[in-house]
Protein backbone atom coordinates (compact mmCIF):
# COMPACT_ATOMS: atom_id res chain seq x y z
CA UNK A 1 0.00 0.00 0.00
CA UNK A 2 1.11 3.54 -0.68
CA UNK A 3 0.79 6.06 2.15
CA UNK A 4 -2.49 5.28 3.94
CA UNK A 5 -5.24 7.80 4.46
CA UNK A 6 -5.86 6.33 7.92
CA UNK A 7 -3.72 4.35 10.34
CA UNK A 8 -5.49 2.49 13.12
CA UNK A 9 -3.34 1.58 16.10
CA UNK A 10 -4.67 -1.68 17.56
CA UNK A 11 -5.99 -4.92 16.12
CA UNK A 12 -8.80 -5.52 18.60
CA UNK A 13 -12.51 -5.33 17.90
CA UNK A 14 -12.82 -1.53 17.98
CA UNK A 15 -9.73 -0.91 15.86
CA UNK A 16 -10.69 -3.51 13.26
CA UNK A 17 -14.31 -2.34 13.09
CA UNK A 18 -13.22 1.25 12.47
CA UNK A 19 -10.68 0.09 9.88
CA UNK A 20 -13.19 -2.19 8.12
CA UNK A 21 -15.88 0.50 7.90
CA UNK A 22 -13.48 3.20 6.66
CA UNK A 23 -12.08 0.77 4.08
CA UNK A 24 -15.60 0.04 2.88
CA UNK A 25 -16.10 3.76 2.23
CA UNK A 26 -13.08 3.95 -0.02
CA UNK A 27 -10.28 5.02 2.33
CA UNK A 28 -6.82 3.49 2.23
CA UNK A 29 -6.42 2.00 5.69
CA UNK A 30 -3.51 0.45 7.56
CA UNK A 31 -3.84 -1.32 10.91
CA UNK A 32 -0.74 -1.52 13.11
CA UNK A 33 -0.91 -4.16 15.83
CA UNK A 34 1.92 -4.35 18.36
CA UNK A 35 1.47 -8.05 19.19
CA UNK A 36 -1.22 -10.15 17.52
CA UNK A 37 -4.83 -9.83 16.42
CA UNK A 38 -7.07 -9.91 19.47
CA UNK A 39 -4.07 -9.96 21.79
CA UNK A 40 -6.09 -8.33 24.58
CA UNK A 41 -9.69 -8.83 25.64
CA UNK A 42 -10.82 -9.14 22.02
CA UNK A 43 -9.18 -12.55 21.89
CA UNK A 44 -11.56 -13.90 24.51
CA UNK A 45 -14.04 -16.76 24.42
CA UNK A 46 -17.42 -15.63 25.79
CA UNK A 47 -19.04 -13.25 23.28
CA UNK A 48 -22.49 -12.60 24.76
CA UNK A 49 -24.06 -9.80 22.71
CA UNK A 50 -26.74 -8.95 25.24
CA UNK A 51 -28.89 -5.80 25.28
CA UNK A 52 -29.63 -3.39 28.06
CA UNK A 53 -33.11 -3.70 29.52
CA UNK A 54 -35.90 -1.98 27.55
CA UNK A 55 -36.64 0.76 30.08
CA UNK A 56 -35.28 4.17 31.09
CA UNK A 57 -34.16 4.57 27.48
CA UNK A 58 -31.12 6.74 26.77
CA UNK A 59 -28.48 7.38 24.10
CA UNK A 60 -26.31 4.48 25.26
CA UNK A 61 -29.16 1.98 25.09
CA UNK A 62 -30.26 3.28 21.69
CA UNK A 63 -26.69 3.06 20.37
CA UNK A 64 -26.38 -0.52 21.57
CA UNK A 65 -29.77 -1.44 20.11
CA UNK A 66 -28.81 0.01 16.72
CA UNK A 67 -25.50 -1.85 16.82
CA UNK A 68 -27.08 -5.20 17.68
CA UNK A 69 -29.45 -4.79 14.75
CA UNK A 70 -26.52 -3.83 12.48
CA UNK A 71 -24.67 -6.98 13.59
CA UNK A 72 -27.21 -9.09 11.73
CA UNK A 73 -25.70 -7.96 8.42
CA UNK A 74 -22.23 -6.85 9.61
CA UNK A 75 -20.96 -10.28 10.61
CA UNK A 76 -22.35 -12.23 7.63
CA UNK A 77 -20.60 -9.70 5.37
CA UNK A 78 -17.35 -10.26 7.28
CA UNK A 79 -17.72 -14.02 6.95
CA UNK A 80 -18.42 -13.71 3.22
CA UNK A 81 -15.36 -11.51 2.68
CA UNK A 82 -13.04 -13.63 4.82
CA UNK A 83 -14.28 -17.14 4.20
CA UNK A 84 -13.97 -17.69 7.96
CA UNK A 85 -16.57 -18.16 10.71
CA UNK A 86 -17.14 -15.38 13.22
CA UNK A 87 -19.34 -17.49 15.45
CA UNK A 88 -22.13 -14.92 15.12
CA UNK A 89 -25.65 -16.22 15.70
CA UNK A 90 -28.86 -14.39 16.45
CA UNK A 91 -29.60 -16.93 19.14
CA UNK A 92 -31.75 -15.11 21.65
CA UNK A 93 -31.35 -15.52 25.40
CA UNK A 94 -33.16 -17.19 28.29
CA UNK A 95 -33.01 -15.88 31.88
CA UNK A 96 -34.74 -17.46 34.88
CA UNK A 97 -37.03 -15.15 36.87
CA UNK A 98 -36.30 -15.55 40.60
CA UNK A 99 -39.34 -14.08 42.37
CA UNK A 100 -42.71 -12.35 42.05
CA UNK A 101 -41.20 -8.86 41.98
CA UNK A 102 -38.84 -9.80 39.15
CA UNK A 103 -41.74 -11.42 37.30
CA UNK A 104 -43.80 -8.22 37.45
CA UNK A 105 -40.79 -6.23 36.29
CA UNK A 106 -40.19 -8.64 33.40
CA UNK A 107 -43.78 -8.14 32.20
CA UNK A 108 -43.31 -4.36 32.44
CA UNK A 109 -40.13 -4.57 30.41
CA UNK A 110 -41.91 -6.68 27.79
CA UNK A 111 -44.25 -3.75 27.25
CA UNK A 112 -41.24 -1.44 27.02
CA UNK A 113 -39.63 -3.64 24.38
CA UNK A 114 -42.77 -3.52 22.24
CA UNK A 115 -42.43 0.25 22.13
CA UNK A 116 -38.67 0.75 22.12
CA UNK A 117 -37.42 -2.16 20.01
CA UNK A 118 -39.53 -1.12 17.03
CA UNK A 119 -40.71 -4.62 16.18
CA UNK A 120 -37.14 -5.65 15.34
CA UNK A 121 -36.81 -7.88 18.41
CA UNK A 122 -38.97 -9.12 21.27
CA UNK A 123 -38.77 -9.49 25.04
CA UNK A 124 -41.29 -11.99 26.36
CA UNK A 125 -42.05 -13.93 29.51
CA UNK A 126 -42.39 -17.66 28.92
CA UNK A 127 -43.17 -20.74 30.99
CA UNK A 128 -41.92 -23.10 28.28
CA UNK A 129 -38.78 -24.87 29.48
CA UNK A 130 -36.37 -26.34 26.90
CA UNK A 131 -35.43 -29.73 28.31
CA UNK A 132 -32.03 -29.81 30.01
CA UNK A 133 -30.87 -26.51 28.46
CA UNK A 134 -33.11 -24.40 30.69
CA UNK A 135 -31.77 -23.28 34.09
CA UNK A 136 -34.09 -23.74 37.05
CA UNK A 137 -36.44 -20.84 37.69
CA UNK A 138 -38.12 -20.51 41.12
CA UNK A 139 -41.16 -18.89 39.49
CA UNK A 140 -41.40 -21.36 36.63
CA UNK A 141 -40.99 -18.44 34.22
CA UNK A 142 -38.12 -17.18 32.07
CA UNK A 143 -37.34 -14.06 30.09
CA UNK A 144 -36.76 -14.79 26.44
CA UNK A 145 -35.46 -12.01 24.20
CA UNK A 146 -34.59 -12.17 20.52
CA UNK A 147 -32.30 -9.13 20.46
CA UNK A 148 -29.49 -11.02 22.20
CA UNK A 149 -26.99 -12.70 19.93
CA UNK A 150 -23.59 -14.25 20.44
CA UNK A 151 -20.24 -14.42 18.75
CA UNK A 152 -16.94 -16.19 19.28
CA UNK A 153 -14.66 -13.20 19.97
CA UNK A 154 -11.38 -14.83 18.96
CA UNK A 155 -12.83 -16.25 15.76
CA UNK A 156 -14.61 -12.97 15.01
CA UNK A 157 -11.52 -10.75 15.13
CA UNK A 158 -9.59 -13.32 13.08
CA UNK A 159 -12.34 -13.25 10.45
CA UNK A 160 -12.55 -9.45 10.52
CA UNK A 161 -8.79 -9.06 10.08
CA UNK A 162 -8.83 -11.49 7.14
CA UNK A 163 -11.81 -9.74 5.55
CA UNK A 164 -10.02 -6.40 5.93
CA UNK A 165 -6.93 -7.74 4.17
CA UNK A 166 -8.93 -9.48 1.44
CA UNK A 167 -10.66 -6.17 0.62
CA UNK A 168 -7.36 -4.33 0.28
CA UNK A 169 -6.56 -3.16 3.79
CA UNK A 170 -3.02 -3.43 5.13
CA UNK A 171 -2.24 -5.17 8.40
CA UNK A 172 1.25 -4.83 9.86
CA UNK A 173 2.78 -5.88 13.16
CA UNK A 174 5.37 -4.40 15.47
CA UNK A 175 6.72 -0.93 16.08
CA UNK A 176 5.74 0.83 12.84
CA UNK A 177 5.50 4.60 12.42
CA UNK A 178 1.86 5.59 11.75
CA UNK A 179 1.01 7.76 8.76
CA UNK A 180 -2.05 9.71 7.72
CA UNK A 181 -4.94 10.22 10.10
CA UNK A 182 -4.33 8.23 13.28
CA UNK A 183 -6.96 6.36 15.29
CA UNK A 184 -5.92 5.09 18.72
CA UNK A 185 -7.65 1.79 19.58
CA UNK A 186 -5.08 0.46 22.00
CA UNK A 187 -7.11 -1.23 24.74
CA UNK A 188 -6.64 -0.89 28.45
CA UNK A 189 -2.91 -0.14 28.16
CA UNK A 190 -3.85 2.86 26.03
CA UNK A 191 -6.28 4.09 28.68
CA UNK A 192 -3.66 3.75 31.39
CA UNK A 193 -1.13 5.61 29.24
CA UNK A 194 -3.65 8.37 28.56
CA UNK A 195 -4.43 8.66 32.28
CA UNK A 196 -0.72 9.00 33.00
CA UNK A 197 -0.17 11.66 30.33
CA UNK A 198 -3.20 13.68 31.43
CA UNK A 199 -2.41 13.20 35.13
CA UNK A 200 -5.97 12.13 35.94
CA UNK A 201 -7.94 8.86 35.80
CA UNK A 202 -9.34 8.47 32.29
CA UNK A 203 -9.81 4.72 32.30
CA UNK A 204 -8.30 1.43 33.38
CA UNK A 205 -8.52 -2.30 32.90
CA UNK A 206 -10.89 -4.79 34.48
CA UNK A 207 -9.78 -8.40 34.37
CA UNK A 208 -12.19 -11.14 33.43
CA UNK A 209 -11.80 -14.91 33.64
CA UNK A 210 -13.84 -17.36 31.58
CA UNK A 211 -13.95 -21.07 30.84
CA UNK A 212 -14.66 -23.06 27.68
CA UNK A 213 -16.32 -26.47 27.88
CA UNK A 214 -16.70 -29.27 25.36
CA UNK A 215 -20.49 -29.37 25.11
CA UNK A 216 -22.43 -29.14 21.84
CA UNK A 217 -25.43 -26.81 22.18
CA UNK A 218 -24.84 -24.68 19.11
CA UNK A 219 -28.50 -24.59 18.00
CA UNK A 220 -29.72 -23.43 21.41
CA UNK A 221 -30.09 -19.95 22.92
CA UNK A 222 -27.56 -18.43 25.25
CA UNK A 223 -28.42 -18.31 28.94
CA UNK A 224 -27.99 -15.82 31.75
CA UNK A 225 -28.22 -17.40 35.19
CA UNK A 226 -26.63 -16.57 38.56
CA UNK A 227 -25.01 -13.52 36.92
CA UNK A 228 -23.22 -15.80 34.45
CA UNK A 229 -23.27 -15.75 30.66
CA UNK A 230 -23.53 -19.31 29.29
CA UNK A 231 -22.87 -19.11 25.56
CA UNK A 232 -23.05 -22.04 23.11
CA UNK A 233 -20.62 -21.62 20.22
CA UNK A 234 -20.68 -22.77 16.63
CA UNK A 235 -17.77 -25.16 17.14
CA UNK A 236 -19.51 -27.35 19.71
CA UNK A 237 -18.19 -25.59 22.80
CA UNK A 238 -19.88 -23.61 25.55
CA UNK A 239 -18.25 -20.54 27.09
CA UNK A 240 -19.00 -19.35 30.62
CA UNK A 241 -18.01 -16.04 32.09
CA UNK A 242 -16.96 -14.04 33.74
CA UNK A 243 -15.26 -12.54 36.74
CA UNK A 244 -14.89 -8.79 37.08
CA UNK A 245 -11.62 -7.90 38.84
CA UNK A 246 -10.45 -4.33 39.25
CA UNK A 247 -7.34 -5.44 41.14
CA UNK A 248 -5.16 -8.24 39.84
CA UNK A 249 -1.53 -9.35 39.82
CA UNK A 250 -1.43 -11.03 36.42
CA UNK A 251 -3.56 -10.04 33.43
CA UNK A 252 -3.67 -13.48 31.84
CA UNK A 253 -3.52 -16.05 34.65
CA UNK A 254 -6.58 -17.90 35.93
CA UNK A 255 -7.17 -18.89 39.53
CA UNK A 256 -9.73 -20.20 42.00
CA UNK A 257 -12.21 -17.50 41.03
CA UNK A 258 -12.67 -19.34 37.75
CA UNK A 259 -13.25 -22.59 39.62
CA UNK A 260 -16.15 -20.84 41.34
CA UNK A 261 -17.52 -19.68 37.96
CA UNK A 262 -17.41 -23.27 36.72
CA UNK A 263 -19.14 -24.63 39.82
CA UNK A 264 -21.91 -22.03 39.67
CA UNK A 265 -22.52 -22.76 35.99
CA UNK A 266 -22.88 -26.49 36.65
CA UNK A 267 -25.26 -25.78 39.53
CA UNK A 268 -27.36 -23.54 37.29
CA UNK A 269 -27.28 -25.99 34.39
CA UNK A 270 -26.49 -29.59 35.46
CA UNK A 271 -26.22 -30.65 31.80
CA UNK A 272 -22.72 -29.14 31.89
CA UNK A 273 -21.50 -31.35 34.74
CA UNK A 274 -19.76 -33.94 32.55
CA UNK A 275 -18.38 -31.51 29.98
CA UNK A 276 -14.59 -31.46 29.67
CA UNK A 277 -12.71 -28.20 30.10
CA UNK A 278 -11.26 -27.06 26.77
CA UNK A 279 -9.69 -23.80 27.93
CA UNK A 280 -9.32 -21.50 30.90
CA UNK A 281 -8.92 -17.89 29.77
CA UNK A 282 -8.17 -14.55 31.37
CA UNK A 283 -7.81 -11.09 29.87
CA UNK A 284 -8.21 -7.43 30.72
CA UNK A 285 -11.07 -5.37 29.31
CA UNK A 286 -10.65 -1.61 28.73
CA UNK A 287 -13.03 0.44 30.88
CA UNK A 288 -13.31 4.20 30.42
CA UNK A 289 -14.10 6.34 33.45
CA UNK A 290 -17.56 7.09 32.03
CA UNK A 291 -18.24 3.31 31.65
CA UNK A 292 -19.34 4.03 28.06
CA UNK A 293 -17.16 3.47 25.00
CA UNK A 294 -14.76 6.34 24.36
CA UNK A 295 -15.21 7.49 20.76
CA UNK A 296 -14.26 10.70 18.99
CA UNK A 297 -11.47 13.26 18.78
CA UNK A 298 -8.38 12.36 20.74
CA UNK A 299 -8.17 14.50 23.89
CA UNK A 300 -4.41 15.12 23.50
CA UNK A 301 -3.55 15.09 19.79
CA UNK A 302 -5.16 17.48 17.32
CA UNK A 303 -6.39 15.76 14.17
CA UNK A 304 -6.24 12.31 15.74
CA UNK A 305 -9.02 10.09 17.07
CA UNK A 306 -9.71 7.50 19.75
CA UNK A 307 -11.88 4.37 19.85
CA UNK A 308 -11.49 2.57 23.16
CA UNK A 309 -13.29 1.50 26.31
CA UNK A 310 -15.49 -1.27 24.94
CA UNK A 311 -15.35 -2.94 28.37
CA UNK A 312 -17.93 -5.75 28.52
CA UNK A 313 -19.99 -4.63 25.52
CA UNK A 314 -17.30 -3.93 22.93
CA UNK A 315 -18.40 -6.59 20.44
CA UNK A 316 -22.03 -5.58 20.76
CA UNK A 317 -21.16 -1.91 20.17
CA UNK A 318 -18.57 -2.51 17.44
CA UNK A 319 -20.65 -2.27 14.22
CA UNK A 320 -22.17 1.06 15.27
CA UNK A 321 -18.85 2.31 16.68
CA UNK A 322 -17.22 1.69 13.31
CA UNK A 323 -20.01 3.57 11.58
CA UNK A 324 -19.95 6.70 13.75
CA UNK A 325 -16.16 6.86 13.73
CA UNK A 326 -16.11 6.63 9.92
CA UNK A 327 -18.74 9.40 9.79
CA UNK A 328 -16.48 11.61 11.91
CA UNK A 329 -13.13 10.77 10.33
CA UNK A 330 -14.13 10.71 6.67
CA UNK A 331 -17.03 13.16 6.56
CA UNK A 332 -16.55 15.38 9.59
CA UNK A 333 -20.06 14.38 10.66
CA UNK A 334 -20.36 13.93 14.41
CA UNK A 335 -23.11 11.43 15.30
CA UNK A 336 -21.45 10.22 18.52
CA UNK A 337 -23.51 10.53 21.74
CA UNK A 338 -22.06 13.10 24.13
CA UNK A 339 -21.75 10.42 26.84
CA UNK A 340 -19.34 8.49 24.56
CA UNK A 341 -17.00 11.36 23.83
CA UNK A 342 -13.66 11.58 25.65
CA UNK A 343 -14.86 14.66 27.51
CA UNK A 344 -17.27 12.42 29.44
CA UNK A 345 -14.28 10.73 31.09
CA UNK A 346 -12.51 14.02 31.80
CA UNK A 347 -15.14 15.39 34.16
Amino acid sequence: MSTPDITVLGGGIFGLSVAWTCLGRGARVRVIEARSIGAGASGGIVGALAPHTPENWNDKKQFQFDSLIMARSFWPEVEDASGLPSGYAQSGRLQPIPDAHALALAHKRAAGARELWQGKATWTVTDNAQDDWTPHSPTGHWIHDTLSAHIHPRHAVTALAKAFENKGGELVFGDVTPQGIIVHATGYEGLLDLSDKMDQPIGNGVKGQAILLDHDAKTLPQLYADSLHIVPHHDGTVAIGSTSEREFDSPDHTDAQLDDIHARAVKALPALAKANVVERWAGVRPRAKSRAPMLGHHPLYDGQFIANGGFKIGFGMAPKAGQVMADLILEGRDTIPDSFKPAASLR
